[in-house]
């Protein structure tokens, strides 16, 4: 009985465990930059759903979505775009039309 009891509780412990793993949607949140100096990309994702992207000192804001784990969908000045997602907690990867953009968590 009490073998059953531990395994049992055993199991509980690692379903809440795995559970509360920290997605895409949670891992993409916070301030992100790509490039060199001169030509640095900045990327702003917040918990809210509003991004902004800082490019040649010029900042545009907009929103963006998570969707299915790997897919970034955001709208800046209005234009909607799709790329392919990949996060960890210090690197943001987004591919879209061949082209890869890696970015550093700052």
């Amino acid at each position: 009985m009490k073998t059953g009891f531990a395994f049992v509780v055993l199991a509980c412990v690692v379903l809440c465990v795995s559970g509360c793993g920290s997605g895409p949607q949670d891992l993409i949140v916070g301030k992100w930059e790509a490039g060199q100096a001169g030509s640095k990309v900045t990327a702003e994702f917040g918990k809210d759903g509003k991004a902004k992207l800082t490019m040649f000192g010029k900042t545009v804001e907009g929103t963006y979505k998570v969707n299915g784990g790997d897919e970034l969908e955001w709208t800046l000045n209005g234009k909607t775009t799709k790329s392919k997602v990949k996060v960890t907690a210090t690197e943001l990867e987004l591919t879209s039309e061949g082209k890869t953009i890696t970015y550093k968590k700052v």
